[in-house]
Parts: C-alpha cells; sequence; structure tokens
C-alpha cells in the first residue's frame, strides 16, 4: 500500500466518522427513527468504502473484494433512502 493510499484512506476515515459521529449525536438528541437509519448508512458506507474493502485483501481475488465492499456500498445507499423516506 503506497503512501498515497493510506492518507486517502485516512482521510475519508476520519471525513466518515466526524459525519456518523454527528448523526449520532443528532439521533441522541432527537430520539427522530429515520436519524438513526442515517446513522447505520453512514457507517456502513463508510465500513464499506474503507474498513471492509481493506479487510478482505487477504482473498487475493480482486473481483470477489470489490464485490463485497460495493455490496456493503449499496446496503447503505438503501438504508439511507430508507432514512430519506421516512423522514
Amino acid at each position: 500500500m503506497e503512501i498515497t493510499d493510506v492518507i486517502i484512506t485516512a482521510a475519508h476515515l476520519i471525513a466518515g466518522f466526524i459525519l456518523v459521529f454527528y448523526a449520532a449525536k443528532a439521533y441522541k438528541k432527537t430520539k427522530f427513527t429515520p436519524m438513526l437509519y442515517l446513522l447505520i448508512g453512514f457507517a456502513v458506507l463508510v465500513l464499506g468504502g474503507t474498513i471492509i474493502e481493506d479487510f478482505f485483501g487477504f482473498l487475493n481475488n480482486d473481483p470477489l473484494e470489490e464485490m463485497i465492499a460495493e455490496s456493503f456500498e449499496i446496503v447503505g445507499f438503501i438504508i439511507l433512502i430508507l432514512a430519506v423516506k421516512k423522514s
């Protein structure tokens, strides 16, 4: 993994978890169920885009790794759609 990849991944995680933090803070304050869905959706997107993609590197199968990471992102987007629809 090159240094630029590490920097980009770190920036992605930091920005993503800041978003998750503020969504959690908003849910805790309002107890609004769609905000909980936003929190979960953002968390799944951040995990799918960074940690899960790197975690499955041991498979040595790029198409399978990509499919797993994209599946997490798709699930995250579906949860976000539910959040917006319920609000």
